[in-house]
């Protein structure tokens, strides 16, 4: 398969999955930075494509806030989660922390090349250029996005409902953190 560049956002044609419902590959978003990427070799990745879920959600949007992320392997194994309170913000915001974590943790995971699903219709047509921020608490979030997003020789980002396996573990990582906190604070 090969993949033109281009600056224009392509939407997702084909998602595939194995019969355990684990993602093998899609079509979907090209970045225009895969030309001036540095190419080397990375030993902890080997080079590979990773596979990030990322999730993020407030209560009383804005309220209590946390994300989650979930990355596995082309194979579908999980290689890292994780999760963290954020304190009081937006859905939105969250939704951009969840993404912002998973980056980062895939950047130190070696990754050269990134799947990202998100239930954040917003956040993935915003990513793409679909959308404008308009809302000034995103646009610096949105800058860190495209800052780590540059550091990987080509990305997809694709949105998926919340009901797909891996963003309803994610989803699950979210509650867990808010629930925790929720604890914490009546003590």
């Amino acid at each position: 398969m090969s993949f033109e560049l281009t600056d224009r956002p392509i939407a997702p044609k084909v998602i595939l999955v194995d019969d355990k419902n684990r993602y093998l590959r899609d079509i979907s978003y090209t970045s225009p930075k895969i030309a001036t990427a540095p190419i080397e070799k990375d030993l902890r990745a080997d080079g590979q494509r990773l596979i990030v879920y990322s999730d993020g959600g407030s209560r009383n949007n804005p309220g209590p806030a946390a994300c989650a992320y979930i990355i596995c392997s082309e194979d579908g194994d999980i290689l890292k989660k994780g999760s963290r309170y954020l304190g009081i913000m937006s859905n939105n915001e969250a939704e951009y922390h969840g993404l912002i974590d998973a980056l980062t943790e895939a950047k130190e995971l070696g990754a050269f090349e990134i799947a990202i699903t998100m239930d954040s219709e917003l956040v993935v047509r915003q990513v793409r250029g679909e959308y404008k921020i308009k809302a000034e608490n995103l646009k610096p979030l949105f800058a860190t996005v495209q800052g780590l997003l540059s550091s990987f020789r080509r990305y997809d980002i694709l949105h998926a409902p919340r009901e797909h396996p891996m963003i309803s573990k994610a989803d699950e990582l979210v509650n867990i953190e808010l629930d925790l906190m929720s604890q914490r604070t009546k003590l």
